[in-house]
């Protein structure tokens, strides 16, 4: 399975590519903003595409082509304006939605934030970006695409644990970028996850056990 990574770059990005790469059954592609990232990704043997989110659906579904999978773990970054996170973590997630359906990529896992989907509790400090995943999240929920869509918690950059919790609510806690990445390899191939949103922090439970059991 070709999966294509939209935010490769990224800490999560680049930890999942890994990850995929180390399987049997996926193929990632990275999706990089310039040919200046491509470097580090094809010294690894993964295949990159070139695709900017400010850009057009079209450039969009050109990077998209042949791909059977698109995780969306992309984003402004905390140094940029609300006005970067307008339009790369809505309008540019929203406009990779629409291209997938375009080409009939039907499975798509959108890695979003924890509690993004309940306004009562958006942290003040960061409240432009939970507005973006809000938005980007129910555009999602609302296509025709087999999405999963996972909110992790207060991303930390500690040793795996391969423990983890998920639910459709859960109090805000931590979870590191590796068990994230981790998930994400697991729900890609989890038909009970399908057009499901759930919570996700470290806990007791195995990440496989976990993800199997989620209703």
């Amino acid at each position: 399975m070709k999966v294509l990574v939209i935010g490769a770059n990224g800490q999560i990005g680049q930890i999942l590519i890994d990850q995929l790469q180390q399987s049997e059954y996926y193929e990632p592609i990275a999706m990089i903003r310039n040919v200046e990232q491509q470097s580090k990704f094809e010294e690894k043997g993964v295949q990159t595409v070139v695709g900017d989110l400010e850009g057009s659906v079209k450039d969009l579904e050109m990077a998209m082509q042949g791909v059977d999978a698109i995780v969306f773990t992309a984003g402004s970054g905390g140094k940029t304006g609300p006005d970067k996170t307008l339009l790369v973590d809505l309008d540019g997630a929203s406009k990779t939605i629409e291209a997938a359906e375009n080409l009939a990529v039907k499975r798509y896992i959108m890695v979003s934030a924890i509690q993004a989907h309940n306004r009562e509790n958006w942290s003040e400090q960061i409240k432009p970006y939970f507005v973006a995943k809000h938005h980007a999240d129910r555009i999602l929920a609302n296509s025709t695409l087999d999405f999963t869509i996972v909110r992790p918690g207060i991303l930390v950059n500690e040793t795996a644990t391969g423990k983890i919790k998920i639910a459709e609510n859960l109090e805000r806690s931590t979870i590191t970028r590796a068990d994230v990445a981790s998930t994400i390899v697991s729900v890609l191939k989890a038909e009970n996850t399908l057009k499901k949103s759930f919570d996700l922090i470290n806990g007791e439970t195995e990440i496989e056990v976990a993800v199997k059991a989620f209703e």
